[in-house]
């Protein structure tokens, strides 16, 4: 049996052709299942042979909601959603004066192992189909009755080491006859694989690109972040360089400021001599501490210097305002997927 939630328009064109349908019922059988329905059944204009064949080899199942934890000051609200194997998977909404804001998860768990990180507590234990990132968005709307504005690729895993799986969902989550959101009001965020950046500004979906930094120095970024063993500063910044071109698009560097390891003058200096070319905004994160992790959040002071020395330097910064941090739905926070219910 084969879930209809997540498969594209040329995946059930195909499942029309084989049954010898017009292609009008495939539009038909699209526009109902991501109208939100759960059964094949609620498919009112197919007829009823059509509708019980889909049942011999078809179903509806979308992410479930079983829990919501909210914070009321900054209206930020986690979600508890469970898979049909019954992982559980995180997604946060922030309201935001321009909009509202979805943070989705695309993996359950994470392989990536970075030091200020929970995502990555247990492992990777699978990567989250099309439909199962689609489906965060769907029930979160569902259960607000207001459409999302934005998304942003940042809940638990890595988006570019689930790269089809990713590239499914954009296409979907962008359609006209889905939820038709710009790809320009999409973010991905990446810990930095830099072949896969390369992948993706060639792929044509032109959303914006988030890049984990956190450290300018080669070695110490090795150490808080083992993806850089692979994926060096230099090619990474060499990569991001190309997406800019390539799309037209400003890159946002997330730096995840952590007391005396990369907080310092010279830490600043040495990020705006990578980036000094570069068309790029630094996105400064005062970093959110985790249990089990020795990271210490950076003084107000060395926040401001950081800050200062960047922006004199002709370097775009901001400093992100943290949400969802008494519940557990800040950065670096989520720890989706890393059991089971029961």
């Amino acid at each position: 049996m084969i879930n209809l939630f997540g498969l594209s328009k040329a995946d059930i064109q195909k499942i029309a052709n084989e049954n010898n349908w017009p292609s009008y019922r495939a539009a038909q059988i699209f526009e109902w299942v991501y109208k939100g329905i759960d059964t094949i059944d609620e498919m009112s204009n197919l007829p009823g042979l059509i509708r019980e064949e889909l049942k011999n080899k078809y179903y509806i199942y979308q992410m479930q909601i079983i829990k919501k934890l909210r914070e009321n000051k900054t209206d930020t609200v986690k979600y508890l959603l469970k898979t049909e194997d019954n992982l559980q998977i995180e997604a946060v909404l922030m309201n935001y004066k321009h909009g509202i804001s979805v943070c989705i998860s695309t993996q359950a768990g994470c392989g990536m192992a970075c030091a200020f990180c929970a995502s990555a507590k247990d492992g990777m234990i699978r990567n989250l189909t099309a439909g199962e990132m689609l489906s965060q968005i769907y029930a979160i709307q569902k259960d607000t009755n207001t459409r999302v504005d934005n998304i942003v690729m940042m809940g638990s895993g890595e988006p570019l080491a689930n790269f089809e799986n990713t590239m499914a969902f954009l296409n979907l989550v962008s359609d006209e006859d889905t939820l038709n959101i710009s790809k320009r009001s999409i973010t991905l965020s990446t810990c930095g694989l830099s072949d896969k950046i390369y992948a993706l500004a060639d792929s044509g979906a032109g959303i914006n690109l988030s890049v984990s930094l956190h450290n300018p120095i080669q070695s110490q970024r090795e150490k808080i972040m083992p993806v850089a063993k692979k994926y060096s500063i230099d090619e990474l910044i060499k990569a991001c360089s190309y997406y800019t071109c390539k799309t037209k698009r400003r890159v946002t560097f997330e730096y995840a400021l952590i007391e005396g390891q990369n907080d310092t003058s010279y830490h600043a200096e040495q990020l705006v001599r990578k980036l000094k070319t570069l068309n790029c905004l630094v996105n400064l994160i005062p970093v959110n501490e985790v249990e089990g992790k020795e990271i210490k959040k950076s003084s107000e002071n060395n926040i401001k210097n950081f800050y200062d020395i960047l922006t004199k330097n002709n370097i775009n910064t901001t400093i992100r305002r943290t949400l969802g941090s008494s519940i557990n739905a800040a950065c670096g926070q989520l720890r989706a997927g890393i059991y089971k219910e029961g």
